[in-house]
């Protein structure tokens, strides 16, 4: 497809994610594998954890150089699509309940509209009430709202 972008610094750094745990699992079988404050296999778990470590700093450098490096915060647009996510609805299920909720979702997913201005639409909710509940900052920390 022309003008694609293959992701494939975050595709390396996976794969290099799913190395590490298999050095993780050998080093498990290796500690299990120690009698009498003696473990044989002590090489084994070094060299694992220094290759675990030398693989995952590259992996972390490489995907901060290529990949996250360039980019670039557009606050408006960020604003936006998150007006636009439903997950936003579930801070209404305390006040509207659930299935008022996913109506208000489906139709502004269906309208590609903000579910602030469909709840605004479909409830008796002040706007400064909506505001309050659907207020982003306020659901990343986590609780029930007042």
């Amino acid at each position: 497809m022309p003008g694609k972008v293959n992701p494939v610094i975050p595709e390396a750094v996976c794969m290099v994610c799913a190395q590490v745990i298999g050095y993780d699992v050998a080093n498990t079988v290796a500690g299990q594998s120690g009698n009498f404050q003696l473990n044989v296999m002590l090489p084994l778990l070094a060299v694992n954890l220094c290759k675990a470590q030398q693989l995952l700093t590259n992996a972390m450098r490489c995907l901060a150089d290529r990949a996250i490096a360039g980019f670039e915060v557009v606050p408006e647009r960020s604003a936006a699509v998150l007006a636009r996510n439903p997950v936003l609805v579930t801070a209404l299920n305390t006040v509207l309940g659930y299935e008022q909720g996913a109506r208000i979702a489906k139709r502004a997913y269906a309208e590609g509209r903000p579910i602030l201005e469909v709840a605004r639409e479909m409830s008796e909710l002040s706007e400064a009430e909506l505001q309050r509940l659907l207020d982003p900052l306020t659901l990343t920390r986590g609780g029930i709202p007042e």
